[in-house]
Parts: C-alpha cells; structure tokens; sequence
C-alpha cells in the first residue's frame, strides 16, 4: 500500500509538469485526483503536496524544481515509510540549509529504520537546534513572497466555511477592519446580546457587502461581481416559498424580499418546464441618482441609535416595490443590513413625517404608545443661514 501511494505520487508530479488543464482539462492536479479517485479536497491536496516535496517539479517558466528530499522518496517507493513519517522527515529537511540536507535526511533515514516518527521529529529537533540555533541567514535582501492561503467552501448543509492563514500584515489589517465592524450596537432597540463571534460572523458580512459595492472591484465576464436570486413574482410578494441563491444553494422568500430592496433585477417568462421564454432588461432598483439624495438626506442609517455611515447601508422600499411601492425619495429610507434585517422581521415599522425625514414606530412590546423616534447622532448638512 505504501509503495503504491507513492508510486501514485510520482505519477501525479509527472501528470503536473506536463500541464494537468492541457491534459485532462483540470486547473490542479489536486482536483483532478479529487474527480477521479472520488476523494475529498483536503485528502487530495495532502496527497500532491507530499509528492511535490518528494519528486523533481517544473517553475511556471520551465525550469526545473529539485525535490527537497530525493532519498525520502526512494524510500517511500520501497514501502519503508508511513506517511507521517515522510511528512516528519520533510518538515525537518525544510528549516535545514541546503549544504547540509543530503547528510541530515540520511541520518533521518537511518534512524527511521527503528523508531517511529514521534522519535524522528524530536532527533529534527535536535539537528536544527545545532544547525540553526541563531535562525537561517537571509539569501534574498528583497522581501519574500507574502504567506496567504484562504480555502472557502460550500456544505452540503448550506453552510459555508471558511478557512485561511496568513501573513502577518494581512492579519493584523483584517483584524483592524473585523475590530471596527464588529462593535456593539446599543440602541434603542435595546442592548447587543450578540456573541463575539455573531458579531465577528456579521462584521465579515458586512465586509462582503463594502467590498462588493466598491466601484474598484474587477469585473467577472464583463459584469460586476453579483450573486443571482432566483424567485416567482407571487412568491416575493408574498414571502412564502423559497428562492434558489446561485447555483445550489436555497434561501426563503422573506429573506430575497430583503435583499431585493436594493438590487439589480431582470425579469424573465419561464415555460412550464422552467425553460426561458423572455428575458427582459436589466435595471436597478435604487438609481445612482436616488441614492445620492439618500446619502445626503440620512446621512447613514437612519434607524435610531445606529451611527452607521452611508457606505455600510441599502435603500429600503418602506412600500416594497413587488407591491408597487415606487422607487422615490419619498419611498426609500437608508439602513444599515443589521436594523434592514431587524425591520423586516420585528414589529418595527418606518415611515416618512411631514418634514421629509424618516421616523420609526417600535413595537408595542418596546412602547405601548408607538412614539415616533428618529436618528439624531448623524452630522447634519451644513447649510447655509
């Protein structure tokens, strides 16, 4: 089993330098592994990661890569070695310099013979403290290639995870960002019972939605960055039923009635058999016109308490547009995506007063009496006596 994983190894190596999309259509040769032997991702990679590291490779201008640990693998190809203990001795022979690797990884190899690989990481250990004990000296003065890796990925459950390393300036501007998006909100709704990682989860979503409506976002296929909601009209006006969100994922009427308060719509005639029969054209709901006054009018979200800025909101239909609200000033209200989401779904309501302004009524539960309240923490326009 052993000789035949690494023989596996060495076969995949040679299926990437000879280009793996030219071959068999793959952008990797992990996923081509993943379809072909029916493995999951993460035991796919692992697998081509430990040949790289084992076989001679190819940069992506032709030269050629030597294998960090030649001797390891012929090894491995006789069956002499378990995985971890190739995944120990190749941990080892990367911190090692390079004039000393070829003697390090024989005396691995020798030692390996009769112990196990616990064994042979603490003799690494020991090796690179004498060999390295005041740190590698620099090759290159030129700053290296930053570490970053970030895997996100779709359960079957409709839950999304997301896993990442790295470096550690990206890591401490991510922090930055999440720290400042995932403050308590105390508003008059109440305090934030949220924990630190629902605001984390919520500060991250809220980062998508920046960075989504950022006019510097490079564009897919000629169209900005978007995600497509799929839905019957009866079913947005009603809220009842279930809308499909890209390709597999599904979401619930109410939800896309939220997010089609602020989106780009094509309407379209579908056949008995779900098949296109008239796609119409392309239109946004809240015009780049109208959202300056938005801007200008609520200064930010207009719910009261919230003192998020204009770039963190959507516009709100008060009448929602599936029931002929019309997409006026007199019809829209700026919200931030967490008091969006609360009026939707509470019995807070919104509507515009005398002066033009946007008001909200609590629920009866919060004032029995339903006192209009307003947003006053926003800087008003300086205008002119």
């Amino acid at each position: 089993m052993r000789s035949c994983e690494a023989e596996l190894g060495s076969l995949l190596v040679g299926v990437e330098q000879r280009g793996v999309m030219e071959l068999f259509g793959y952008r990797s040769v992990a996923r081509f592994l993943e379809h072909l032997a029916d493995l999951p991702r993460q035991a796919a990679e692992v697998l081509v990661k430990r040949a790289r590291q084992l076989h001679p490779g190819l940069n992506l201008d032709g030269t050629p890569i030597p294998p960090l640990a030649p001797a390891t693998a012929v090894a491995a190809r006789e069956g002499r070695l378990s995985n971890p203990m190739i995944d120990t001795i190749v941990s080892v022979l990367r911190d090692v310099p390079a004039e000393h690797q070829d003697r390090v990884e024989q005396d691995l190899l020798g030692f390996a013979a009769d112990a196990g690989h616990k064994q042979v990481a603490a003799l690494g250990a020991r090796i690179l403290a004498h060999l390295v004990s005041d740190g590698r000296e620099p090759v290159e003065t030129e700053p290296g290639r930053p570490d970053r890796e970030l895997s996100l990925r779709r359960k079957r459950s409709g839950v999304w995870e997301l896993h990442g390393r790295f470096d550690d300036e990206t890591g401490a501007r991510a922090s930055a960002v999440l720290d400042a998006l995932a403050q308590r909100r105390a508003t008059d709704e109440g305090p934030d019972l949220r924990s630190p990682l629902e605001r984390y989860g919520d500060a991250f979503s809220d980062a998508m939605d920046l960075a989504a409506n950022s006019p510097e976002l490079p564009m897919q296929a000629g169209e900005r960055a978007h995600v497509m909601v799929a839905i019957s009209l009866e079913d947005l006006k009603t809220g009842i039923g279930t809308a499909l969100l890209g390709d597999t994922g599904t979401i619930s009427a109410a939800e896309a009635r939220l997010h089609a308060c602020d989106c780009m719509v094509i309407p379209a005639v579908l056949g008995s058999s779900s098949e296109p029969l008239d796609v119409g054209r392309l239109r946004r709901l809240v015009p780049p016109g109208i959202r300056r006054a938005l801007y200008l009018r609520d200064r930010g979200c207009a719910f009261p308490g919230c003192h998020r800025p204009p770039r963190h909101c959507q516009g709100h239909h008060i009448r929602h547009w599936s029931e002929g609200g019309p997409t006026e000033l007199g019809n829209l209200v700026l919200m931030c995506a967490h008091h969006h989401r609360l009026l939707h779904r509470s019995g807070w309501e919104v509507r515009i007063a005398a002066d033009g302004l946007p008001e909200f009524l609590p629920p009866t539960w919060l004032d029995r009496r339903r006192k209009p309240r307003r947003n006053n923490l926003h800087e008003p326009l300086p205008f002119a006596a």
